[in-house]
Parts: C-alpha cells; sequence; structure tokens
C-alpha cells in the first residue's frame, strides 16, 4: 500500500511518494536525481525526510526536478521553515541539501546514466506532467495523475523504442464521476485512452486505490481486455 515512488537504477527517483520508505539510509543516500510530477502529498511525501536523512551524508546537493509552477507550491507549502525547513538554504544557499531545478513540459535532461528524461503533458488538478525515459534500448513511459489527454498520446505515439506504459486508474466505474471531478481515470476511461494508443508496449496499471483494487482490476480486465494491462505490484522490476 505504498504510494507512488519509482526507483531508476540506483540514483534517481521519479516521484518520492511513501515507497521511498522501502530504501535502506545507503541507497537514500545514493539518490542524486528526482524527477516529480506533481505536489499532492502521495507523490512527494518522503522527499522532506529523504533531504532530511541523507543530506549531510553527501558532497553535493539533491537535484529535484519539476515544473516552476510545483516547485513554488512546494517552496510555500512544504519547505517554508513552518511544515519543514527549506533545505535549499541548509546548510548554506551556496552548498545547499537540496536544490531545486525548474523542468518544463517539453524539456529534455540527459544523466551520466545515459538516461534521458523528457516532460511529457498530464491533466491533473494540480500543475502535472507525466515523464519518458530513455535508455538508448528502449523507454518507459510513466502517465503520471491524468485525465483524459489529447496531447500525450500523439507524443507516446512518436516513441519508436517504446517498450513499457505505466498509466493511473485510480478509481472503479461506479466512481466515474469522481474520477472526472478530480482529473484521474477509470477502467473505463482507461480503455478509451488506451484506445488511442498505436504503439506496441506492455501495459502497467497504477494509483489504484486501496479497498477497491480487485474490482478495478477486474473491471479493467473486461474493459481493456485489448490491451492487457497488468497491475503494477511494489518492489516490481522493469527492464527497459
Amino acid at each position: 500500500m505504498r504510494t507512488t515512488s519509482f526507483r531508476v537504477g540506483s540514483n534517481c527517483l521519479l516521484d518520492a511518494g511513501t515507497g521511498v520508505a522501502d530504501l535502506s539510509v545507503a541507497e537514500l543516500a545514493q539518490i542524486d536525481h528526482v524527477f516529480l510530477t506533481h505536489a499532492h502529498l502521495d507523490h512527494i511525501a518522503m522527499l522532506p525526510l529523504l533531504v532530511d536523512t541523507v543530506g549531510s551524508m553527501r558532497d553535493r546537493p539533491l537535484q529535484v526536478y519539476a515544473t516552476s509552477a510545483t516547485l513554488d507550491i512546494l517552496r510555500r507549502h512544504v519547505f517554508n521553515w513552518l511544515v519543514w525547513p527549506d533545505f535549499s538554504e541548509i546548510p548554506d544557499r551556496a552548498n545547499p541539501y537540496l536544490r531545486f531545478v525548474p523542468f518544463e513540459l517539453g524539456e529534455q535532461l540527459s544523466l551520466d546514466s545515459g538516461l534521458t528524461v523528457t516532460a511529457l503533458p498530464a491533466l491533473h488538478t494540480v500543475p502535472a506532467v507525466g515523464y519518458r525515459l530513455d535508455s538508448g534500448r528502449s523507454s518507459l513511459v510513466f502517465s503520471g495523475d491524468t485525465t483524459v489527454n489529447d496531447e500525450f498520446w500523439p507524443l507516446v505515439n512518436d516513441i519508436d523504442n517504446l517498450r513499457h506504459l505505466i498509466i493511473e486508474t485510480a478509481f472503479c466505474n461506479r466512481e466515474y464521476e469522481l474520477a472526472v471531478l478530480s482529473k484521474h481515470l477509470c477502467p473505463s476511461m482507461l480503455a478509451t485512452e488506451l484506445s488511442r494508443l498505436q504503439r506496441r508496449a506492455e501495459v502497467w496499471v497504477t494509483h489504484l486505490k486501496p479497498g477497491e483494487i480487485e474490482l478495478t482490476m477486474q473491471e479493467i480486465g473486461r474493459d481493456a481486455a485489448a490491451y492487457h494491462p497488468r497491475m503494477l505490484k511494489n518492489g516490481q522490476i522493469l527492464e527497459f
């Protein structure tokens, strides 16, 4: 029942939800890059504790990438000296434990590991993005938290080496109206979205609500059977 976080290799995180707590302190200290999709708590919950835990063990700042709008939310509502210290100023501004790096929609960044990260469009109740991770051999795409998204699919369909698509489905079909209101997906909406996928890819479903997992996956298996979506499990390893 962890919330969203993916470790990519040994030094990169995609979101920083409570799944980060599964890592050891030694593994946490190796994280150099954190790419955030948006500022909701289930995607950032462990970021303040991560920095606090390993900041003094590192010889360079933890780089946190997100849109300027998301970084502004973090500064105003989390790292504000009221909810949590501002680690972009600790121990001092010249040598902080944390560095916020604006990373806007459409931008690309190549990491030392050889991974190229691209910010993709997402539609949610707060400013949000998804991400493409390209190893050079193949690509993984994460939708982030999103609803029906016309701008997302043409970009995905242009990825020649697409291997994995991780896409959210937060609600079962009986909560369709809530899914629409909160800008998430339910199985019927997922099926419609996947009908726009023109590439072969392994489809993984994430962000299922606890208590509705079995029902939601049953509905996905019925509504989106042609795309063979599978539930992404805690600790699962995807190679790309």
